[in-house]
């Protein structure tokens, strides 16, 4: 395993940040256009959204107090591609699947979109205070965030690892015996937090060294732990960490999937919007608009074929 220069991976940090905020992601050889097949997925900016009609059916199931307001409040976490971004950091414009589908759903509903960026692990503490109608942040659908939290799936994601392209030897994650002894990083207030301090016994039933967990607020500084050597290992999204190491400046390798969660916008419990949110999402199923947003950021493998009110965790 060759060591990467820190002058070099600081570089490449800079180069990233540009190369996020305007390409796509994803790499399924099944659909013209996406990465992989024969040729760039679609642009960032491609519009999607803006020719979809109300549903008269899907809003009629909103409380009165909301159809009258005509407005959600949406707590947006914004992060790499192509979750949530900034296609343009001078104009600060929202691009991604969580933005299109949001927006989408939206229209189908005659609400106008009141979004707040906030970051990750406060969206769903302020769900119950009231702060927020809504969270978005590609939130998995877990048996601990089920107790307080209820959910409107609309995306089929979960938890992947990648490391640094010069590490040749790492082998897919399996089983998290394979981290002991190493430092992992991830987001903080993720459910790839939680999962890794909960099975952090792991090592040592295997008598072998615990590994570390170093969790990040800020995305960004996920990667750059991983390329200045910082972390071993990252987890995160599989579709981010698709797209990120689909980015030449990234100097990363997807390792693969090691487990699968529903991704759905969060609500307080027993929020009213969610039966008219479920709606929605299955009514842009229907007419055509889900597979266009999905295919427009090459993640079409991450479709499902309706959508649920807080099913159970995937097993």
């Amino acid at each position: 395993m060759r060591t990467t220069p820190v002058r070099r991976l600081f570089a490449a940090t800079a180069a990233l940040l540009p190369v996020l905020a305007v390409a796509a992601c994803g790499a399924d050889p099944k659909i013209p256009g996406a990465p992989g097949a024969s040729g760039p997925a679609a642009a960032a900016g491609q519009d999607v959204v803006s020719g979809i009609a109300e549903s008269d059916a899907a809003a009629a199931l909103l409380p009165e107090e909301v159809r009258a307001a005509g407005t959600v409040t949406f707590g947006t976490s914004f992060g790499y591609p192509p979750s949530a971004f900034y296609a343009d950091q001078a104009t600060k414009k929202p691009a991604g699947i969580d933005i299109d589908i949001t927006d989408a759903v939206a229209k189908v509903l005659g609400l106008t979109v009141q979004r707040e960026e906030a970051a990750f692990e406060t969206i769903l503490p302020a769900l119950d205070s009231g702060k927020y109608d809504v969270g978005t942040g590609n939130f998995g659908v877990t048996t601990a965030r089920l107790k307080t939290i209820d959910f409107v799936t609309y995306i089929d994601d979960g938890q992947g690892f990648a490391v640094r392209k010069d590490d040749t030897d790492r082998k897919p994650v399996t089983d998290l015996v394979q981290l002991c002894g190493l430092t992992i990083g991830t987001g903080a207030g993720t459910t790839f937090e939680t999962t890794l301090n909960a099975k952090k016994n792991v090592c040592a039933d295997a008598g072998k060294k615990p590994y570390e967990v170093k969790a990040f607020s800020d995305s960004g500084a996920v990667l750059t732990g991983l390329q200045q050597g910082r972390v071993d290992i990252v987890m995160s999204t599989i579709n981010g960490l698709r797209h990120q190491a689909a980015q030449e400046a990234s100097g990363t390798r997807f390792l693969g999937e090691f487990h699968r969660l529903d991704v759905g916008f969060a609500f307080k419990k027993g929020s009213r919007l969610t039966p008219a949110f479920r709606a929605a999402v299955n009514t842009l199923i229907k007419e055509g608009t889900y597979e266009r947003i999905l295919r427009k950021w090459g993640v079409t493998d991450s479709a499902i074929p309706e959508s649920l009110i807080s099913p159970p965790e995937h097993p």
